[in-house]
This record gives C-alpha cells, structure tokens and sequence, in this order.
C-alpha cells in the first residue's frame, strides 16, 4: 500500500490537473494509481463539468470518488477560500473496491431489513467493507443512510462529509468507476467501500468542553427535553450557567450545547464520550429546551461549551488516544483524509492549518487530503453521526 498526496493551488484548471497529476505520478513511480480522492474548491465552479475528462487524460485512475469544497486540504495545508485542487492517491494492492452514487428516491424505508441497505450498496457484508461517503447537503438524506449502513454493515467504519461552497444545486459530486466511465452529479451522494487488505480508522474530534454537571433525562418528547432530574431543563441549566466565570457565561450565550452520553454503561464518562448536539431552542414558559436530535428518557447529558481552546484540547486528546493505541500495533497508518467543519480552520483558531499541524504532530507527516464540508460524518460510541463544528479523520492503514 502507498499514498500520495498532491495539491495545486493554480488558477487555471488544466495547470492544477497537470500539477497534481505530475506529483501523483512522480511519487508513484510503476505503482498503479488505483483509488483517487478529488477534492477541488469552489473557485472553479464555472470548471467542474471539464475536471473528470481533464483528469482521465493525465491519469489512469481506476477509481475515483470527490466533491467540491469552500476550503481544501492537501500536503499539510489548509486553503480557505481560495483556487485548489487536492487529489489523494492510493496504491492498493489486494484491495476490493465499489464506487456507488445515490438519490433520494434510491434510500430504502428505515424501518427495511438490512438485506435491502445491503442490496443498495451491492456489497457483501461477509467482506467487511468499510466506506468513505461524500453528500450533498440540500438534496440527501444522509442522516437516513447512516442509519441504515449502520444497521447493514454494523462493524464496518463510515467517514466523510458534505461538499460545500455553493448553494442548492451548485455543489458537485464526481466518481469514476473506471478510466472510461467518469461522472459529474449536482445532486444525492457518492461513495466508495473499500475491503481486503486495507481497514479505516475513525478520529473524531467534536470540538467541545463538559460544564456543570452530569444530568439524566426525566422526560421528553422527540427532540424536547421536558424534564432534567424532576426538574424544568430551562432552570437546570441557568443553574449552571450561572455558576461559570464571566468569561464562559459569555461564551455560553453563543457556544452552548448539549453533550449526548453514548456508552450508558460508563459510569465516569470523559471527554470525547459525548455527542454534540445543539441546543436550538427554549420555551420560558414550562421550561422545556429543544435539542438537535430525537431524546429518551434516562439519557444522561452535560452541557458543553465550544471555543478555539476547547476545540484544540478536543482534538489533541483524541490524536493522543488514537496515537497511544496504534502504536501498541504492528500496522501503522499510512495516510489520511480530513473533512473538518466549514466554521473550523481559520475562522476559528485566528491562524492556518491548526487541525492538519496537529494531526501531523501525533501521527507524522502522512499524505493528508480533504476539505471544509458543511457536515462531517465519523462514528462516537460506536454509531455514526453526521456532524458540525467537528474534524473528522479517516485512517487507511494496511489490514
């Protein structure tokens, strides 16, 4: 297995294609470019439909999953906002891959046995796929996909996100199922399941710090908490608040949110333990607050506060445990792909490339691409979630 990562930030299509074709093939050398992950800004939306046949011509790619992004990740760097293109490559000897792209109408009833998912994908479960997604955000349902993958394929891990920088219908989506069969999709989701020779490991850094106390569920209805521990949630967590320094009641009026515990059987749940969910409304009358997501009674909760600090702490904690496992491994990682929040990077730390420095400090310079996605997709607890404010990496090492 080998993985190259190549980058171009040239304002002119065909000079960025020829750039990250020539380092992809320099870097190879004989080595057969056999899954590439394309990623390319917005900068050339007017370019998208010329990519794929610009590419087939500089590269034999076999297969080929990307989308478009407001921000691109390549060879350490970050860019926001500016002309890119990133193409991952990967060598992947005895390695088995399927190429699939999606609509709406395509996604089968929740409440369909896991064979109908499986029949979907047209992949086996007996050969432990795991899966690299990329959605459009405006027209898929992706939340009802991962819910069923997960219910298809339990085991196997999901990652990646939802292309961003253009409005409805201005995204794109690109696959190649092989170097005569290329597609541009404006809309629904592409995706690649991978197995054989190679696993996917998930980091997933959500970028937030526990307050207060831990709180269980008395009683809710769908997304509205009715009671926290007998008592109005409204109440509970002015409580709360109030007990913070100035400077986090500040940030609490903008950067609140509700930390999810996912493994009910830890009795000391850390950081890391949580999923995030917003906090999208209150009813001062009888107290009950809105969350981001459905609630059952008995859940335990812990408010969260996010900011850069939190979000840093965040993700060097769960760079550290990843590190501190793969290490006691004989299979070290090989590459990565990063699909961090479009409200990260920048906008958030005050300085460039703070996730992918930190990443490289951890797990080395490995070929890292990705982008800035309006929606991060990464497994907490075992079950997979789309996500905001996250990073989300996807791990290729050898099996």
């Amino acid at each position: 297995m080998k993985w190259v990562s190549s980058l171009s930030t040239k304002v002119s299509l065909e000079a960025a294609v020829q750039e990250v074709s020539e380092q992809v093939l320099q870097a190879l050398g004989e080595r057969s470019p056999d899954l590439g992950l394309l990623f390319i800004s917005s900068s050339f939306a007017s370019d998208y439909l010329r990519l794929l046949p610009l590419l087939a011509e500089k590269l034999p790619l076999k297969c080929l999953i990307g989308c478009s992004g407001s921000g691109i990740v390549g060879r350490g760097q970050e860019l926001e906002d500016v002309p890119a293109v990133s193409l991952m490559v990967g060598h992947l000897p005895n390695v088995e891959m399927k190429i699939f792209h999606l609509s709406e109408e395509d996604v089968p009833d929740l409440d369909s046995p896991p064979n109908h998912w499986q029949e979907l994908i047209d992949v086996d479960p007996q050969v432990q796929p795991n899966f690299v997604i990329l959605g459009d955000p405006f027209s898929f349902p992706v939340n009802d996909l991962l819910q069923g993958l997960d219910f298809a394929y339990p085991s196997a891990v999901k990652v990646g996100g939802l292309a961003s920088g253009g409005g409805l219908g201005a995204n794109a989506l690109f696959c190649v199922h092989d170097k005569d069969n290329y597609k541009l999709y404006r809309q629904g989701l592409v995706g690649i399941a991978l197995w054989g020779d190679v696993s996917i490991d998930a980091v997933v850094a959500q970028g937030c710090r526990p307050i207060g106390k831990m709180l269980q569920v008395s009683e809710c209805d769908r997304n509205l908490i009715l009671s926290l521990e007998g008592q109005p949630p409204l109440t509970v967590l002015q409580d709360i608040v109030g007990d913070l320094s100035q400077s986090d009641r500040q940030l609490a009026q903008n950067s609140l949110f509700l930390g999810v515990v996912m493994n009910e059987f830890k009795s000391a749940p850390e950081q890391g333990d949580f999923l995030i969910r917003n906090i999208i409304g209150v009813d001062p009358k009888s107290g009950a607050i809105a969350v981001g997501d459905r609630m059952r009674p008995g859940q335990r909760i812990q408010l969260h506060l996010r900011d850069a600090h939190a979000s840093a702490l965040d993700l060097e904690d769960v760079l550290r445990r990843y590190h501190k496992h793969i290490s006691e491994e004989s299979n070290s990682a090989m590459a990565a792909v990063m699909f961090s929040c479009v409200g990260r990077g920048e906008k958030l730390y005050g300085k460039p490339n703070f996730d992918s420095e930190l990443f490289n400090k951890y797990l080395g310079l490995l070929p890292l691409g990705g982008f800035f996605c309006s929606g991060e997709i990464g497994p907490v607890g075992g079950t997979t979630f789309l996500h905001g404010y996250t990073s989300s990496f996807g791990i290729f090492r050898p099996k």
